[in-house]
């Protein structure tokens, strides 16, 4: 591959690169591609490493395309068909309302990574849209972050850019919030402050078996086994503008799940179907083993921001811990950590993919099974005869 420097008025340089002849006329054809330099030195560097990219099919021609053009584009193609349609409505909120105004003017094969830190700056001191302030915070900057990475990958993928400028950025670090956990005494409260209310079997089901809320919204009575005390998770509800409320399977196989529930979660549910039978009776509707397990006493889906509400006022209400529904998982978690279940167990009924991520979200369960732990050996060593050893000398490091 041939090629040459020419410039146009001083300063402005560009790459002349032969793309060989016509086949049907045989004139010689030509290339031309401005180029970043200011200099004839730095000119013929870039027309360097232009020609070999283009020898090793490293190559990708430039496009007229706009980042904003493009994100589109991919909410349309490909978001919206590999996501679900509440993943796909919140990228569109962050593409349309933050990543178009402020990068979406640029040429998609310009976009360099100083723009891209330079609006999470930005972001940072001025990006709030919905008037409740002026600053973005570091976790939303980052969900923008893996949004704009994400897109601008199938960009490279689809041989549209030659690399992502968002792989050589550095997101913000989000300050990690301290997670909010109810002790056992306050659970027993909490369930005493529900009992007898709508919100008595989707709480009991949070606390006792880690179900998320919109697992818990989904759950129908054909997912029930009351005998058998398992519950089988097989989807969850999700809600968006434009659909409203509908049910999707879990986006992971380990999201869809088996869960085993204490007899008091059973002996409710027992309870719960009895009167939800005989309230459809008084309706004149007829029970089904479709069901929705929690629902409206005419069988209609709860609205999930409707049920986080009551569980917020009745918290305020009895003067309990200010927590939100979703930490009543991460109590059920936390509980049983410290209570000595096995963490792949506990893993399993949140539906990880992994137990690395349960000990992760969890470590702060962790120093307190550390004393548990020195405490059993203790035992362990008491039962088998031995003796704390005092005045040990240190082993010799190196030896054999």
């Amino acid at each position: 591959m041939k090629g040459h420097l020419r410039e146009r008025g001083k300063g402005n340089w560009w790459a002349v690169v032969d793309i060989g002849r016509d086949p049907e006329t045989g004139k010689r054809r030509q290339k031309w591609h401005r180029l970043a330099a200011a200099g004839k030195r730095e000119a013929q560097k870039e027309l360097a490493k232009l020609l070999a990219e283009i020898g090793s099919g490293a190559y990708v021609e430039p496009t007229k395309l706009t980042v904003g053009e493009f994100l589109e584009r991919w909410l349309q193609d490909y978001a919206k068909v590999n996501t679900s349609a509440q993943t796909a409505q919140r990228y569109e909120v962050i593409v349309r309302r933050h990543l178009i105004p402020a990068l979406g003017t640029i040429r998609l094969d310009q976009l360099r990574p100083a723009h891209i830190q330079h609006y999470y700056a930005e972001a940072l001191q001025s990006g709030r849209k919905d008037g409740r302030g002026s600053a973005l915070s570091a976790r939303t900057v980052t969900h923008h972050h893996r949004v704009l990475h994400e897109a601008l990958g199938r960009a490279v993928e689809f041989e549209m850019i030659a690399k992502n400028p968002a792989d050589f950025v550095k997101p913000p670090r989000p300050v990690e919030r301290e997670m909010k956990t109810l002790t056992a005494a306050e659970v027993n409260a909490l369930l005493q402050a529900v009992e007898g209310t709508r919100l008595q079997i989707p709480v009991l089901l949070a606390v006792a078996t880690g179900l998320r809320r919109a697992e818990i919204l989904a759950l129908r009575w054909q997912d029930v086994s009351l005998d058998d005390a398992r519950i089988s998770v097989r989807r969850s509800m999700e809600r968006t503008k434009a659909n409203g409320i509908s049910f999707k399977t879990p986006k992971s196989a380990k999201g869809n799940r088996v869960v085993t529930l204490p007899s008091v979660v059973v002996q409710a549910l027992r309870r719960h179907l009895a009167e939800q039978t005989r309230l459809k009776a008084q309706l004149g509707i007829e029970h089904s083993e479709s069901d929705l397990v929690c629902a409206r006493p005419d069988g209609q889906p709860l609205s999930p921001d409707n049920l986080s509400r009551d569980f917020t006022s009745t918290l305020r209400k009895h003067g309990l811990p200010a927590v939100r529904l979703h930490d009543l998982r991460h109590t059920h978690a936390t509980l049983l950590l410290q209570g000595g279940i096995n963490p792949k167990v506990i893993s399993e009924r949140l539906g990880h993919s992994t137990v690395r991520i349960t000990l992760d979200v969890y470590a702060h369960a962790l120093p307190s099974m550390q004393e548990e732990a020195a405490r059993r050996f203790d035992n362990i060593l008491t039962r088998a005869g031995g003796e704390p050893v005092q005045n040990a000398q240190p082993a010799v490091l190196g030896g054999s």
